[in-house]
């Protein structure tokens, strides 16, 4: 079997387009799809679906990358080894990840890793737009909430918890709100789904499920990342993803409020390409993310 053609097959699958896959490899289109066709003919299968729009796996396509994905990497791994190539993480290390996580999470990461490797570089794009790994030439990404592309591999990390919170000088001016209820009493910030137009609600642990609440705002943004500021303005009462103010929290710049009530939770993963799986630097970066030292 043609190991080569293997790759191939790997490579268009991950970027579901033959010619964004030969644009990758450096090869043309048609000696591209000639030897993914070589390789179906040696099976014996279907190995792709091809129309005039994309090229998908068939049933038949999907398990065999799924089996054939960590023996590349292996492969990889070994020449690297066979070669006493060093398996330093070099080189820079594409990222993008949701604004306010990258801000406070992935630049201080970076910056340590950066430090310990220092032929290691990233380019971060921090914004919440839903991009194209493959096709944009990313090596990962952060995302929360349920990974649907079933082409990537996802990681899961520690998830993240909202939690809500005031500054003292504002407790001490306007106490602290001892129930759900008795935030209507209170100032609170909020965002707006720009989308639906609505705020987004808060939610709240009651009895043994989840409670939404609609905050009654008297400050709205259009995006999370100015709540924290404004809460240790003293302005008024957030809810926000506990990273985001870990800090404030530490030094006692923030207090958390109505904590018996706090629930909700959202998962986080580290989604990159399988042909990703056995890079050096996208490692470093994996193990100290798991690591949860955030």
């Amino acid at each position: 079997m043609d190991l080569n053609a293997v790759r191939m097959l790997v490579q268009v699958a991950e970027a579901r387009s033959f010619t964004v896959a030969a644009g990758q490899l450096g090869l043309s289109q048609s000696g591209l799809s000639r030897a993914i066709g070589r390789l179906e003919a040696e099976l014996g299968v279907r190995l792709l679906h091809r129309n005039t729009r994309n090229v998908s796996l068939t049933p038949d396509g999907r398990q065999f990358v799924d089996h054939c994905t960590p023996l590349l990497c292996g492969l990889e791994d070994a020449e690297r080894r066979l070669g006493d190539r060093p398996c330093t993480p070099s080189g820079v290390l594409k990222l993008t990840a949701p604004s306010m996580f990258g801000r406070k999470v992935l630049v201080p990461l970076a910056g340590q890793l950066m430090a310990v490797h220092p032929q290691l570089q990233f380019e971060l794009v921090l914004n919440d737009r839903l991009v194209d790994l493959v096709e944009e030439g990313f090596d990962a990404a952060l995302r929360t909430g349920p990974i649907s592309d079933v082409r990537m591999v996802a990681r899961p990390l520690r998830p993240l918890h909202w939690v809500t919170v005031a500054s003292p000088d504002y407790i001490a001016r306007h106490g602290a709100p001892a129930t759900v209820d008795a935030l209507q009493d209170h100032t609170c910030l909020a965002v707006r789904n720009l989308r639906s137009g609505r705020l987004v609600d808060w939610q709240f642990r009651d009895g043994d499920g989840l409670r939404d609440v609609t905050p009654p705002a008297r400050m709205v943004f259009d995006s999370g990342d100015p709540l924290v500021e404004g809460a240790l303005a003293g302005v008024g009462i957030v809810q926000v993803m506990d990273f985001a103010v870990a800090d404030a929290l530490a030094d006692g710049r923030l207090q958390r409020v109505l904590q018996p009530f706090e629930g909700r939770s959202r998962a986080l993963s580290l989604v990159y390409p399988p042909s990703r799986q056995a890079s050096p630097k996208l490692k470093v970066l994996a193990d100290a993310l798991l690591a949860g030292q955030w």
